[in-house]
This record gives C-alpha cells, sequence and structure tokens, in this order.
C-alpha cells in the first residue's frame, strides 16, 4: 500500500519561501510538551512528542472530565493558512484512552532502557509522562522504514528504522511516539490513535482518508518478543508478510500478526476553516478556528487529544515522489533528483541545475543567467512539507447519566494569567464557547482549571502566579443596542458594554438555584476563611456539575470578575437560551447531514452540493411562536386553511448550493393527507411566501428538494367554496321540490290519478314509436 504523506501532500507555497508554522491547542489547553513549568520558555521539548513548536507555547499542567455524548468545542490556532491557495493544509484530529496514558510529575523525558524505570517497567513509572508506551517504541525503533517513502537530499545515514525520517533524520527520541507514524497519515501500522477528524483543502482524498483510517481497517505488524528485541541492539524487523514470516532471531521466529480495527466510525472528513498566512490567529470574522468533537459515550480515566497540521509547498508533487526522486546517499551534495525544469521554465534539466534550480539545502541560484553573481535560498528539504502537532493535558470521559436529559454543552475557561505578549503564542483568558448557544431542557457542564505556577511577573488581578475564573450575570445596557433580536422573542439579561455585576435578588441565570449562583461566583468551597474578594484561597480547578438549563429563552450575558481590566481584557462570554429546538452542522463538498433532537426535522446534504464549507443551523417554532414574530413584522398569513406543521428555520437562508443541486429536507407534518401544500418566506420580514413544488407526503413526512435556506411552513389547502355552496343549494332545492310534491298530491289525490294517466299513455306511446 502507498502511505498518504501527511508531510507532504499538495503543495501550494513559494520555492522561495520557507515553510515555518506552529500550532497550538487552546481548548482543551495544550501541552505543547509543557508540565508546570514557572517561567514562559518549557523546559524540555522532547518530554512526550515533536511539536516542532515555539518553546513558548502551551498551558501548565490541568485536569478535566468530559461526559459521553457532549459538544466539547476544540480549538486552536495555527500559523498558516489553510482553506487558501498559499498553503496545502491539513488538520488530523484524534484522541487516545488507556491505563498508562498520564501527564507525569517531571519535565524529563521517560526513558527508553527499562533498567532506568521502577521495577524494570517503564509504562507504570508515574514520576514520567507518557501516552504511546514502551512496547510501541520498542517495535518502531526496531522495524524496519517504508524504503519508499521521499527523503529529498536529507542524511539518514543508512539507519534504516522507522525511527527515522525526512524531517526527524538524526532519530531523535522524543517520549514513546512514532516518528514515522507521526509524520504521515494514514499510518500503514498499528498505532493507538483513533481519528476523529480530517480537514483538508483537498476533499477529493476524504474517500482514501476514510478507507484506509484504523477506525475501519486493520493493520498488521511483524513482532517478536520484548525480551527477544531486548537482547539484541541490531535487529531490524521486517514490514511486510513475507519476509516477517522468514525471519527469526536468537531461535525465535517471528510472526505476522494483525491489529483489529478500532471498531469505531470512520472519521469526519471536511474542507479546512479559513486562516490567513503568518498569523497565528483567529478565523473569518474574528472568530477563532475550531471543531466540535461529539465526545465518545464510554468510561474512560485517561485520555489524551492530538492535532497534527501540515503545510506543505507547491516545489515537487508529493503524491507521486517517491524514494526515486531522492538523493543518492553517497552523493548528497548533488541534491535530490527531483526535475524543477518545467516547473521553473528551463528548456532541459540541465539548464536548471547549472542554474543552481535543485531541490536542496540552502541552494544557490542564479536568477539572471547572464550575471555572475547567485542568490541563496533558505530552503530546508526537511521542512518543505512540515508537521506540526500539539497534545492535550490529560482528561477523562465518563459515560453519560442515565438521568442526563437533553444535549449535554461543555463551557469552559481558555487562557493564562498575562497580557498577549507574555503569554504568546498562547492566549489571554476567555470562556469557550464565547457564545453558547443551547435549548431549555438542554443541560450546562461549568468547568475549568488554572495554574499556580505561571510566571510572577506576568499581568494580572490576585495572587501573583495564579490563574482563577468565576462567573456572574452582567447587569443591563446603559445605552441603546437597536431595536430587533435575531434570535426572536425573549429577554436580554446583562450587556458586554459593561463591567459590573448584576445583583442576583430579582434576576435569573439560566434557572440554577441561589446556592449553584453562589458557587459559580465564589468557586465554593474555597479556602476555609480564606481570601475570596480575588478568588486567591480558591483552587486552580472549578467544576459544578450537570445543570440542566430551565430559564425563559433569552441572552445572557456573564463575566469573571477578577480577570476585567484591560491588562487581561474583558473576560466575558454569552449564553443564548431558545425556546424551540435547534441543532448545527458545519456540512462541506462532502456533504452531510443535520436534524433536530426530536428528528421532525432533517436536512441532508449530498456530495458535491457544496463546493465550500457551511454552518448549517435548523431552529422548530410552534405556529403560535411563528405567528408571534410574524406580528413583530406586521405580517400574517393570508393563505390556506390551517396550519399542519411547525414553523421550520434552515440557515443560511441564502442559496447554499453553487451546483444548482437541491438540498434533501425532510419535516414533520399533522397530516398524511395529500391536501398539504408547504411554502417558504424568509426570516428578515416574511414578506413573500412562496410554495414550494415536488412536494411529497408520506406517513406524516413531507419531503422535498430545497434550493435555499429560509422558514419553511405547511398548510392545509383551502377548498372550493363556490362549488360547495352551489351543490348545497341544488341539494336544497331538490330536496324542497321533492317534499313539496308529495304534500301537493296527498292533498289532492285526483290530481296524482291524472298525472299516473297521462304518464301511462305518454309511455304507450313512445313504445309505439320505438
Amino acid at each position: 500500500m502507498k502511505p498518504l504523506n501527511v508531510c507532504a501532500c499538495v503543495l501550494v507555497l513559494a520555492f522561495t519561501k520557507l515553510v515555518s508554522g506552529d500550532i497550538y491547542f487552546h481548548n482543551p489547553r495544550g501541552s505543547n510538551n509543557r508540565l508546570d513549568e514557572a517561567r514562559r520558555d518549557r523546559n524540555n521539548a522532547n518530554r512526550l512528542f515533536d511539536s516542532q513548536n515555539n518553546d513558548r507555547g502551551g498551558y501548565n499542567v490541568g485536569s478535566l472530565y468530559y461526559y459521553g455524548t457532549s459538544i466539547l468545542q476544540v480549538e486552536w490556532t495555527n500559523q498558516h493558512s489553510c482553506a487558501d491557495v498559499n498553503d496545502h493544509c491539513e488538520l488530523v484530529l484524534q484522541y487516545m484512552c488507556g491505563p498508562h496514558v498520564r501527564d507525569g510529575a517531571t519535565t524529563a523525558t521517560i526513558p527508553d532502557n527499562r533498567l532506568r524505570c521502577q521495577n524494570y517497567n517503564c509504562n507504570t513509572d508515574l514520576r514520567y509522562g507518557m501516552h504511546e508506551d514502551y512496547n510501541y517504541y520498542l517495535m518502531c525503533k526496531t522495524r524496519r522504514r517504508n524504503m519508499g517513502l521521499f527523503t529529498a537530499d536529507q542524511n539518514l545515514n543508512n539507519r534504516n528504522t522507522a525511527k527515522f525520517t525526512r524531517q526527524n533524520p538524526g532519530g531523535t527520541r522524543r517520549g514513546f511516539e512514532c516518528p514515522e507514524e507521526r509524520d504521515y497519515y494514514p499510518s500503514w501500522h498499528p498505532s493507538a490513535w483513533i481519528d476523529i477528524a480530517v480537514m483538508t483543502n483537498n476533499v477529493s482524498r476524504c474517500e482514501y482518508y476514510q478507507q484506509e483510517s484504523q477506525n475501519v481497517k486493520e493493520r498488521w505488524a511483524c513482532i517478536l518478543p520484548v525480551e527477544t528485541i531486548e537482547k539484541s541492539r541490531n535487529i531490524v524487523l521486517p514490514n511486510n508478510k513475507e519476509d516477517c514470516e522468514a525471519f527469526e532471531s536468537d531461535g525465535v521466529k517471528a510472526e505476522w500478526h494483525k491489529f483489529a480495527a478500532h471498531g469505531v466510525a470512520a472519521p469526519d472528513c471536511r474542507e479546512t476553516e479559513f486562516s490567513r498566512d503568518n498569523h497565528l490567529g483567529n478565523g473569518l470574522g474574528g472568530h477563532p478556528n475550531v471543531y466540535n468533537w461529539t465526545v465518545p459515550n464510554i468510561d474512560k480515566d485517561s485520555c489524551v487529544l492530538r492535532i497534527r497540521y501540515n503545510v506543505s509547498t507547491n516545489d515537487y508533487d508529493p503524491w507521486n515522489t517517491n524514494s526515486s526522486e531522492s538523493a543518492n546517499p553517497r552523493r548528497l551534495r548533488d541534491g535530490s533528483k527531483v526535475n524543477l525544469a518545467e516547473k521553473y521554465g528551463f528548456d532541459s534539466e540541465s539548464t536548471a541545475i547549472e542554474r543552481g534550480y535543485i531541490f536542496e539545502n540552502n541552494p544557490e541560484v542564479k536568477v539572471f543567467g547572464d550575471a555572475d553573481f547567485t542568490l541563496r535560498l533558505a530552503v530546508n528539504t526537511a521542512q518543505y512539507g512540515r508537521t506540526f502537532q500539539d497534545r492535550s493535558h490529560t482528561f477523562a470521559i465518563m459515560k453519560k447519566p442515565e438521568s442526563a436529559s437533553g444535549r449535554i454543552h461543555n463551557l469552559n475557561v481558555r487562557g493564562k494569567r498575562g497580557n498577549i505578549v507574555q503569554v504568546y503564542p498562547a492566549v489571554e483568558y476567555d470562556f469557550v464557547p464565547n457564545t453558547l448557544e443551547l435549548t431549555q431542557g438542554d443541560m450546562i457542564h461549568f468547568q475549568w482549571t488554572g495554574s499556580n505556577t505561571n510566571p510572577n511577573n506576568n499581568d494580572g488581578q490576585g495572587l501573583a502566579g495564579t490563574d482563577r475564573s468565576n462567573v456572574v450575570l452582567l447587569r443591563a445596557q446603559q445605552y441603546a443596542e437597536g431595536s430587533g433580536w435575531r434570535f426572536g422573542p425573549g429577554g436580554k439579561y446583562g450587556h458586554w458594554g459593561v463591567n459590573y455585576p448584576m445583583h442576583l435578588n430579582n434576576v435569573t441565570f439560566l434557572g440554577l438555584d441561589r446556592k449553584s449562583l453562589e458557587t459559580l461566583a465564589f468557586l465554593d468551597p474555597g479556602q476555609f476563611r480564606g481570601e475570596m474578594s480575588e478568588l486567591d484561597d480558591a483552587g486552580t480547578y472549578f467544576d459544578l456539575g450537570l445543570h440542566s438549563v430551565t430559564s425563559p429563552a433569552g441572552i445572557y450575558h456573564f463575566m469573571c470578575t477578577r480577570n476585567n481590566n484591560f491588562s487581561n481584557r474583558d473576560q466575558k462570554g454569552r449564553i443564548i437560551v431558545y425556546m424551540h429546538p435547534m441543532a448545527q452542522s458545519a456540512i462541506g463538498a462532502m456533504g452531510g447531514k443535520v436534524a433536530l433532537p426530536d428528528g421532525s426535522l432533517e436536512v441532508m446534504v449530498e456530495p458535491g452540493t457544496f463546493d465550500s464549507l457551511q454552518k448549517v443551523s435548523l431552529q422548530k417554532w410552534s405556529a403560535e411562536q411563528g405567528e408571534q414574530r410574524m406580528r413583530t413584522k406586521n405580517r400574517e398569513i393570508s393563505f390556506g386553511e390551517e396550519y399542519a406543521s411547525s414553523f421550520y428555520v434552515v440557515s443560511p437562508e441564502q442559496t447554499m448550493s453553487a451546483s444548482g443541486k437541491g438540498i434533501m429536507t425532510k419535516m414533520s407534518i399533522t397530516t398524511d393527507d395529500d391536501d398539504v401544500a408547504v411554502y417558504r418566506s424568509n426570516t428578515e420580514n416574511f414578506a413573500t411566501w412562496v410554495q414550494v413544488t415536488g412536494v411529497q407526503i408520506n406517513d406524516g413526512v413531507a419531503s422535498f428538494q430545497a434550493q435555499q435556506g429560509g422558514v419553511y411552513v405547511a398548510r392545509t389547502k383551502e377548498k372550493n367554496v363556490g362549488l360547495i355552496v352551489g351543490i348545497t343549494i341544488l341539494c336544497i332545492v331538490i330536496i324542497a321540490v321533492i317534499v313539496g310534491g308529495v304534500i301537493y298530491f296527498k292533498r289532492h289525490p285526483g290530481k296524482w290519478l291524472a298525472v299516473k294517466t297521462s304518464c301511462r299513455n305518454a309511455g304507450r306511446s313512445m313504445q309505439s314509436k320505438v
């Protein structure tokens, strides 16, 4: 199987541009190999994994737990562009759980010699942090590397195991990570990492990613007992079945062993969200780039989240470049054999080489052929096509409680103490999500952690070096905010434009009781009789537990009282509570589905319908809520007899499909009769209602191909009142004539006898004519 090279996928950077770019987790807190350092730089870049990131990145250790099925907003920053023509970008999101996964108690790297570990077992030596385990790295460092991979002109010194790669030619060890698995995706050998999502600039590869993921496809590897491997320093295990079955060491035969697939769904695969070059910050609209992960419903004490980020240049075709284009190991100074002639407009490869256009480290090129001077380019072939990485600190996953109803939303805190210069490339305090949208009856989990070992000279309130956060409702706005509310009727509680909290005697916040509100404000329990005005004597970790949202619909603005000056910027957040069901999902060219929790509305997008990532959201209003919204716009529905469905809102409301394909929409209606029509309008003013064509009614569901979002509602069709009235009058007349005739002839029997005689004579006359 030919491996997919994450370190060199589709290439887009200019030849003279050095690829360097970092990636950092902000929620959950990314470690960047930190533990609890009280200085800006991390102590050990090789502690757990190879990040390739700046030494000042990352957050100090702090663990959380998440409930299964809960929605966790994963947030990061990456330095170079994604979803743009300047780079090819791919982001791979994974998690791993295990009984020995841990953060550790020292910043030293775990030994790879069991004699240096307690009880001669490095897997159980709790002093050291560990993700991948000892056996995994032992197999990696003794397994033959993939000799078909392109190594450019990097000097691997004929070292041929999987710990040596183009990006790691010296075979440096970082924890028990396997360099070959780190640099390439999907890995062709077994891995404990479970895929969550692949976000890519080129979704045409999504089918390949999903089919090759170990989530759904088993792996094979050549194995020997650990004791046998440890006896020989120079052992190199084969990486294919035929050679493995013929291999033996010290009289022990190797086994070509199957490692089962993880047995979970293939990873989500979609477009990357936009970020610009050389900007380690937010994406479009000033919002952070995120992925909403639905946490698996499992019980695991210790897990870790991982993100890998690849940026690639446009200097060679990585999908069709292999070891045959690598430099001759004995003549590395000649550079790689990648032919740059055609790409840069030369008549022949020899001319390109003569002018210095060679894919090698630091080439000197003659831009002007008739000039004597050359220009040296800062090219590092180990970095042209480069993977960066960050991992979270450990966290736990708990199964969703049986008593929990509705969706569970995590509300956390990101950032650390200090101003932006002091914390960069980390970030200052904020709530995550900064704006949380949920439905009445959903559940919210307030939880966060900080640190007591930030640099003591970093700006902030309270005890130097410490992080603390709390939540209190903000007071109402002091100036006009403008009319209308796009979220529908409901109260506005608090306002971002003020900096004082609301007193809690006459206001509600999410339906929380007084004790819970006090706990959110004072981080109860803190230290008995401790200093709590700036939360100094509260612990670094806070957990309010699960709470059901029972408050009325509205927007609730809240703040942290400790971190509310302009040194740390205001730490504020917003929760929007809907009275009606809602759902949302990011759908791109690969297609997808989003449905309301009660199943009353479902939107299915076929692959190829969208040409870019769309944030599709659904809402459901009752007939009363829909009419109330229309009244605010002085509108009403004047067609049809009565409502045959709720009001269903699909956003965005403009035409979403550039391909002209419809979007299959299924909405529940209250009847199986065909005597129903579906109409569409927009939520801005409800000015025009248009009947939807091609509607199919079956088992209480109206199905149709929608061309755009908007608000949809079903109405029973109007009856033909004139025809009904005419038929009714005719029936009444006929009945009146019959009744009147019967009464008349009963009173005049002689008249009835004359009529009968006349009819008999007429009949005889007709018979004679026939």
